[in-house]
């Protein structure tokens, strides 16, 4: 019996120490499962950072396990494809108005030691589970957040049922993806400020950015006509190509403002009526654009990219009578109802919008945290250095896919 009892001691001092040299310091403690044997399997992963700065430098990545049944008002969803876009970077920076909520666990009955924030405003996901009481979902159901910052750079997490919005079967999966931010603002701006009319001329600058394209290709459904401008480029023609096929009426380059005839030629298409501008440039370009509107006019801004002011000339306000407005998507979201938000999504879905150019880029459930986040940010690096010209969208797989 001495014998028995000293191999058993001797066995338990071995695994002691192998536990402590051998297995990683887990990310979350189980404060419910203290005494189980039982290892919950780490399923999913998600994109965090602890604090604001360069995404190269606070961006990193976490597993976390196989979410549990919803309870009874929430519902388990899986991300399919999720964006990155300016903003989300922003956010990450902390030059962003909009921010996420900290967060101290990904599931029921699992704590991470220290707060973190996910990122991801826009994303499609999937139904995988239903609480009891929830009605109107499926499983197999296609769904985006109707929170803003709800973290959608993850694989999957638990979420109310009020805050998910189901979408037409119509959407294409890039498009469902990318339907949260871009078709939905050139909607509102396009119909919020002004009763346009059939043959009514609208400008823009960026045009050839998301929300351009989606700007254009809302407007021709509509019978409106568009003044495009964009940067002059080695690509020009292709681009105007592309863009006079999702149609737009005029593509020009920006350095057709300091053209003297520039301004006969604008009258001579929109007859002196251009009757709204929607902004996302600012800056000279932007002020000299102003110059082509019609009398009472509406300048809707929605962005900097030229990191800019505005500025306005004061004769257009004496005398063409201009007025001047501010959008802000996330504000709209705020503002309206659930029902106003679904029904958005079906006026959008009748649209039948042209997917916008886009890459996606998968994360491997093989790789490590670490090399995950490497991956991510490289990629936004160079996102930075605009050497994408296209959409990103990321597929976030756990590493039990």
């Amino acid at each position: 019996m001495t014998v028995k009892m000293s191999n058993l001691r001797v066995l338990k001092q071995s695994l002691r120490i192998y536990s402590k040299c051998i297995l990683p310091r887990p990310l979350f403690h189980c404060p419910h499962r203290a005494f189980s044997f039982s290892t919950p399997t780490l399923a999913n992963r998600a994109l965090i950072f602890r604090s604001n700065g360069n995404p190269a430098e606070v961006l990193s990545a976490v597993t976390y396990p196989t979410l549990p049944p919803p309870s009874p008002d929430q519902i388990n969803i899986s991300f399919r494809l999720s964006p990155i876009n300016p903003s989300d970077i922003n956010v990450i920076e902390g030059v962003y108005p909009s921010k996420p909520s900290a967060t101290t666990f990904f599931c029921q009955g699992h704590q991470l030691e220290n707060p973190v924030f996910v990122p991801g405003n826009e994303g499609l996901a999937e139904v995988t589970d239903i609480g009891k009481n929830v009605k109107g979902f499926k499983k197999g159901d296609w769904v985006i957040l109707a929170i803003q910052q709800g973290g959608t750079w993850s694989s999957a997490k638990t979420v109310d049922a009020k805050d998910v919005i189901k979408l037409p079967s119509s959407f294409s999966e890039v498009n469902a993806a990318t339907i949260t931010v871009n078709p939905p603002t050139a909607y509102n701006m396009l119909h919020d400020f002004i009763d346009l009319k059939e043959g009514d001329w609208i400008m823009q600058n960026g045009a050839n950015s998301a929300l351009g394209q989606a700007v254009i290709q809302i407007a021709a459904r509509k019978g409106w006509k568009t003044l495009n401008f964009v940067r002059s480029r080695n690509d020009f023609d292709a681009l105007k190509s592309h863009l006079s096929a999702l149609g737009a009426t005029q593509v020009v380059t920006y350095d057709e403002l300091s053209d003297k005839a520039f301004r006969d030629k604008v009258k001579g298409w929109t007859g002196g009526k251009i009757r709204l501008m929607l902004n996302g440039v600012s800056g000279r370009v932007t002020t000299a654009m102003m110059r082509h509107l019609g009398q009472d006019a509406h300048i809707v801004s929605y962005g900097a990219m030229s990191k800019e002011p505005l500025s306005f000339p004061t004769s257009l306000f004496i005398f063409k009578n201009i007025t001047a407005h501010g959008f802000w998507q996330s504000r709209w979201y705020h503002n309206k109802s659930k029902e106003e938000r679904e029904q958005l999504m079906e006026n959008l879905a009748e649209m039948k919008l042209q997917e916008p150019e886009h890459e996606i880029v998968t994360l491997p459930g093989t790789k490590s945290d670490e090399d995950t986040a490497k991956s991510v940010q490289n990629l936004i690096s160079k996102m930075s250095e605009g050497k994408y010209g296209k959409k990103v969208l990321l597929k976030i797989e756990g590493p039990a896919d």
